[in-house]
């Protein structure tokens, strides 16, 4: 199925779903996750004793949206609620900030997880309560794409095929909401690390996870080519011995061949717990393994485009350039990895 030809309105991004989703996994570049939730980004101000407050979080965020030329590898960034209504020091909208420098600004719009059946293991995603009204009022803000995230847990026959099909059911609601408000939907059905299973047990859950959620996103109609696909790679579990790159890409690229539809313009991973070397090892092998694959291949990080600038800000103000600094240098290793031309000794 096409997507709808939306045009847009008077802005930077006149331009149809699948127009949209393309500039986003354009060559070298990919998406920056500033989408943290006000008790994550607490825990990661945390850890370098910095006071999270509604400024301490505009000032972090203003230092990643102004880094000098961070728009040559970050297409797309997603906001948080809080982070879209805010400005710079200088009063001007961060969508605003990111539209001058050619970055789309995108949006999270679900509403966390809620406990399912066994509540100590499975999750459900919410948010579809209100999320047209709430897409109209991110796209007048100036949203052209949003973020809806599923977190599916591998363990004794986890997940459940219930769960599994309730988070795709609510994931296909959400895209086909969002493609009605000329919004390209992220798919994010995200397989956890949590545990100590091996490579072959993500590859297996991971190509059911989806199968079953291109099912839903089939019987709701969404238009395949206007959205992006945001999977974890087949990775083996964090309390497991570590895949070595190639196998990791071997895996993913195979799982993904099985099950994606060819009409999705791109994938763009999360890093899901690696850490910023891994995240670009890993993206680079499987760019390296995807000769003839449909899709463009890209990344959608948070912690691995953010921890080293966390850590050289640490809530100072003098340390802001050198920040940024980290930060772009992050986006360029992630820009080689997504086109296989990254290795550690740019590092």
């Amino acid at each position: 199925m096409d997507s709808p030809d939306v045009r847009r309105g008077n802005d930077n991004f006149n331009m149809s779903l699948n127009e949209i989703a393309k500039k986003l996994v354009a060559p070298g570049k990919g998406i920056l996750a500033a989408d943290e939730s006000t008790g994550t980004i607490g825990k990661r101000f945390a850890k370098i004793n910095v006071e999270s407050t509604e400024e301490t979080r505009r000032q972090y965020r203003e230092l990643l949206f102004t880094a000098p030329a961070m728009e040559q590898n970050i297409s797309g960034v997603i906001l948080y609620d809080e982070t879209i209504r805010q400005s710079t020091g200088e009063g001007v909208p961060f969508p605003k900030v990111l539209e001058s420098k050619g970055v789309i600004p995108g949006i999270k719009v679900d509403a966390g997880l809620k406990p399912f059946n066994n509540p100590e293991k499975e999750t459900l995603t919410s948010g579809l309560d209100g999320l047209d009204e709430r897409l109209k009022e991110y796209y007048a803000l100036g949203a052209r794409f949003a973020k809806w995230r599923a977190a599916l847990v591998i363990g004794e026959n986890l997940p459940t095929a219930e769960c599994l099909r309730a988070n795709a059911e609510r994931m296909a609601k959400y895209a086909k909401l969002c493609q009605e408000n000329n919004v390209v939907p992220i798919v994010e059905p995200e397989v956890l690390m949590n545990g100590g299973h091996d490579i072959a047990r993500c590859y297996e859950v991971t190509k059911n996870v989806l199968k079953i959620f291109f099912e839903e996103l089939g019987k709701e109609g969404v238009a395949l080519d206007g959205i992006l696909l945001k999977p974890n790679m087949v990775i083996s579990g964090e309390e497991a011995p570590k895949a070595a790159p190639q196998e990791i890409a071997g895996m993913t690229i195979k799982c993904f061949k099985e099950v994606v539809p060819t009409e999705v313009p791109g994938i763009v991973f999360l890093s899901g717990g690696q850490s910023e070397q891994e995240a670009c090892e890993n993206l680079n092998a499987i760019n390296l393994a995807s000769v003839g694959c449909p899709w463009q291949l890209s990344y959608s990080y948070g912690r691995a485009l953010q921890a080293s600038a966390l850590r050289a800000w640490s809530g100072e103000l003098e340390n802001v350039p050198a920040a940024q600094q980290a930060f772009v240098k992050r986006a360029k290793l992630c820009g080689a990895a997504r086109d296989g031309k990254y290795n550690s000794t740019m590092e």
